[in-house]
């Protein structure tokens, strides 16, 4: 196998290599806590040293029995660790949108941070967050960086760099919230226009992965339903069911006109090293459009 033996190469200059789709590859992500953890991070920004090890465990402990991703941000060029512990609560959940941000004394105190959002102070602002995660994948962090310099510069009040994600090979990659929209290859063209987009209710479709709170069938049906009809609006073409069939899946969407049932092939991938780190070949799952019916 070709693959087995190919020089290393950084993963994400693989990935273009081999034009790996990114329809349907966004994380699961329903509701998050965000942490401000403004200096270096550990392979885990959470888990690992400096972050303090015990703390970072009962946090993560304490935020995934609640159903919620962690997430580590700081603000890019910031080192000095800041006079509070500020954080944030997104829900990304379709119709519970919503951002509140709170600060406490310190980040032990963030075990007392009620996870319902029911404290701090919504907010209304976007928020952007780029992956820079060094020690979990070089890609993110030269990719990153770039992705992160210009759209702090277009809007520093919104820009966070963050902690993995997941799609090392995508980089640079970001998610926008508080819809948990994930892109990948954002440096490959300006990334201001995905805030300028988000800002009009809409997504770029060259660089979507798909949206954290659906699964993978629906955020590829919805990609190829967009592709099809050109409707690039955030909300469109909301899930109304999904059911596996024989290698794939059907999924039905509503659109403006009526429904759209869209016939799904799951295959996999050619062996590939997903990052930069991998010593063992895998195979992604993958989407191919088999048909789209309705109005």
């Amino acid at each position: 196998m070709t693959l087995a033996v190919e020089h290393w190469a950084p993963c994400s200059d693989r990935a273009r290599e081999r034009s790996d789709p990114l329809v349907g590859t966004g994380p699961r992500g329903l509701r998050w806590f965000l942490i401000e953890v403004a200096g270096s991070w550990g392979q885990n920004a959470l888990l690992d040293a400096p972050f303090d090890r015990e703390l970072g465990r009962a946090l993560v402990r304490r935020i995934e029995g609640a159903g919620m991703r962690p997430l580590a941000i700081r603000r890019t060029g910031r080192r000095a660790a800041p006079t509070v512990q500020r954080w944030a609560i997104v829900d990304s959940r379709p119709g519970r949108e919503r951002v509140v941000w709170g600060e406490v004394p310190n980040a032990a105190a963030l075990l007392d941070v009620p996870l319902d959002g029911s404290t701090g102070t919504p907010s209304s602002q976007p928020v952007y967050c780029v992956c820079t995660h060094a020690r979990h994948d070089r890609c993110c962090a030269v990719r990153g960086r770039r992705v992160v310099a210009a759209l702090a510069e277009a809007r520093p009040d919104e820009t966070w760099e963050c902690s993995h994600l997941g799609g090392d090979r995508f980089a640079g990659t970001m998610v926008v919230f508080p819809h948990g929209l994930y892109y990948g290859y954002a440096d490959d063209g300006d990334p201001v226009r995905i805030a300028d987009a988000f800002d009009a209710g809409r997504i770029v479709p060259d660089r979507y992965r798909g949206r954290s709170s659906l699964t993978h069938p629906v955020q590829a049906a919805q990609h190829f339903a967009r592709e099809a009809l050109g409707d690039e609006r955030i909300d469109s073409y909301a899930p109304i069911a999904e059911e596996a069939a024989d290698t794939g899946w059907r999924v039905r969407l509503g659109g403006d006109r009526g429904d759209l049932v869209v016939e799904l092939e799951e295959t996999r991938s050619e062996p590939l090293l997903s990052t930069c780190a991998a010593t063992r070949f895998v195979q992604v799952r993958q989407y191919a459009l088999r048909s789209i019916s309705g109005p």
